[in-house]
């Protein structure tokens, strides 16, 4: 079971790696964010960026179960 959680935490974060390289600057960064340049980005984000952003976070939560889940295996050792 550990082998297996070990093979899975390799593969999400190294595709994790690579989703999160794909996504698409937004701006100037934080301070962006204060002003309206922040909403009008989010509006008219594509259907791509969307769904970029939907299996990058689906994915990080799988990385995060599996990290919870190793621990607890570990735990037990």
């Amino acid at each position: 079971m550990i082998f297996a959680l070990s093979l899975l935490l390799i593969a999400t974060s190294l595709v994790l790696i690579v989703l999160i390289l794909m996504h698409r600057g937004q701006g100037g960064g934080l301070s962006s964010m204060f002003g309206g340049s922040f909403y009008s980005n989010v509006s008219g984000s594509s259907v791509l960026q969307r769904n970029l952003d939907r299996i990058t976070v689906i994915l990080g939560i799988v990385w995060a179960i599996t990290i919870i889940g190793l621990g607890l295996l570990y735990k037990n050792l």
